[in-house]
């Protein structure tokens, strides 16, 4: 069975088999993910809570439709509501951040509630809870149909009045209107361990796939360190290789959702080093060379951020986000590097940043709960420091970058750009027809190319040809018109 639209799937399974709710699983998602490894914190909260106040009611009919921009985050200091929110960071859960930024906004707003509930296997169970309702006030929007945005969640704003003040806010954008805002930007390069470089011989960054490939056979000649980290066990780790597909591998930021479902063939051999294809075959290359961890079965999440702290691991392909938690993860964060992709188009390298998941508010709260909850949304985006903290790039426009995006010195950064107007929808619906999903939880099919190198089942060549069928048949099936 083609996966059409997942969520209508789940929505179809719920109500066949009437699920009274929903457990976690195994996985999470590959944009900006926490650990596998973290508790959840059980809510009470609801939509509709008995403990807010009528008051916010009048306050927001005074003010006029409810949006972001219009919002002044002192003139609610005395709201009492509680809400709740749902969300994916299990290991900020686990490690007390999110308690500590709640508590810090119980300093200036003491009489809202924020009850928390972290999910592991959020990109799937997500959908489940949406489809059911089972979800609070506060969510990271899942990969729904920008379609059904409305259907699920209120508008924080027009895209004309965030964009004045935000980056990244066009990703849920529809029909002028935003219904997510990001709780950090990633900028898509590739961690490393700088003591591992030195130790190897490495005296300049790789700017080319092959460049990359010679510096991982230093590493392995040179130091005891892995040469690239797979983290091919926890799943939702190679979908990170998605990332790289759009601006970063061709310098073109209308490629990723305006050209890329009209291309015939995404995934063919350009012939010089750039492209998809380039992306997927250093993969493919460093472990049929050997240049990975002995068993790619038994990677460890948790267990990796301290081995590449200490330098027991050389390359690690993950967005920005992860680099704040490597360098926690041991004494050595002095050691811990984040640098560009290695590819290079017409003699330039492009970083591709754009937001990681945004936060979202239920349609079907309460006027209170909407009211608290866009405070507490707004709260966290300007006053919490999360996503410094978490080595984010700014989604507040003109805020402060970490020192880590050093090395993206003389790289053009580029933001993707949105889909053209009535062609919103196209990129999910190929997604789900091609069973590809690309930047859309695609684990598997990455997964796949360490197979097929590990075992010589499959050459590249043959996979990206497979690729290219799968996503040729679903423009015919969708009626997509191939321009490219």
């Amino acid at each position: 069975m083609k996966k059409k639209k997942l969520l209508a799937l789940f929505t179809a399974i719920v109500m066949a088999v009437a699920l009274p709710g929903c457990g976690s699983g195994a996985d999470d998602s590959a944009a900006g993910t926490g650990s596998d490894a973290g508790a959840q914190t059980e809510s009470t909260g609801s939509a509709a809570s008995a403990d807010s106040t009528a008051s916010a009611d009048s306050t927001a009919a005074a003010e006029g439709p409810l949006s972001y921009t219009t919002l002044n985050l002192e003139d609610h200091t005395d709201l009492t509501a509680s809400i709740k929110f749902l969300h994916h960071k299990t290991d900020r859960e686990a490690d007390g951040t999110m308690a500590a930024m709640i508590a810090e906004f119980n300093k200036t707003y003491p009489g809202i509630t924020v009850t928390t509930e972290a999910v592991t296997d959020y990109a799937e169970d997500s959908l489940l809870r949406l489809s059911t309702g089972d979800w609070g006030d506060i969510m990271f929007i899942p990969a729904v149909d920008k379609t059904d945005l409305s259907t699920y969640f209120m508008p924080l704003d027009t895209l004309d009045n965030l964009s004045q003040y935000l980056n990244f806010v066009d990703s849920w954008e529809y029909d002028g209107n935003c219904y997510g805002i990001p709780y950090m930007a990633n900028a898509q390069g590739v961690l490393y361990n700088k003591a591992v470089f030195a130790q190897a011989g490495i005296t300049a960054l790789p700017t080319t796939p092959d460049e990359l490939i010679a510096d991982l056979q230093l590493i392995k000649d040179n130091t005891d360190a892995i040469p690239l980290y797979t983290n091919y066990a926890a799943g939702w780790t190679m979908g990170a290789w998605d990332a790289y597909v759009g601006s970063v591998s061709n310098g073109d930021n209308t490629y990723m959702n305006q050209k890329l479902v009209h291309t015939a063939e995404p995934f063919k051999d350009p012939g010089d080093g750039t492209g998809a294809y380039s992306v997927y075959k250093i993969l493919f290359d460093a472990v049929a060379q050997g240049l990975i961890e002995d068993d790619y079965t038994t990677t460890d999440w948790e267990g990796c951020k301290g081995m590449l702290n200490r330098g027991e691991i050389g390359v690690m392909v993950l967005g920005s986000w992860a680099y704040a938690q490597m360098q926690e993860a041991g004494d050595k964060p002095e050691d811990v590097g984040y640098m560009p992709f290695p590819i290079t188009v017409g003699g330039t390298q492009y970083v591709s940043a754009g937001g990681d998941y945004n936060y979202c508010i239920n349609v079907n709260a309460s006027d209170e709960n909407k009211l608290a909850s866009l405070i507490f949304v707004k709260w966290m985006v300007e006053k919490s420091g999360w996503c410094f903290n978490e080595g984010g790039y700014t989604v507040v426009k003109g805020g402060e970058n970490p020192d880590m995006y050093a090395a993206f010195n003389g790289c053009e950064v580029l933001s993707d750009q949105p889909a053209l107007a009535g062609e919103e929808t196209f990129l999910n619906d190929m997604n789900a027809e091609s069973e590809l999903s690309i930047n859309a939880g695609g684990n598997d099919k990455v997964q796949r190319i360490v197979e097929a190198a590990a075992t010589g089942s499959e050459t590249f060549d043959d996979i990206m040809a497979d690729w290219n069928r799968k996503w040729q048949d679903a423009q015919k099936e969708l009626g997509i018109e191939v321009l490219y």
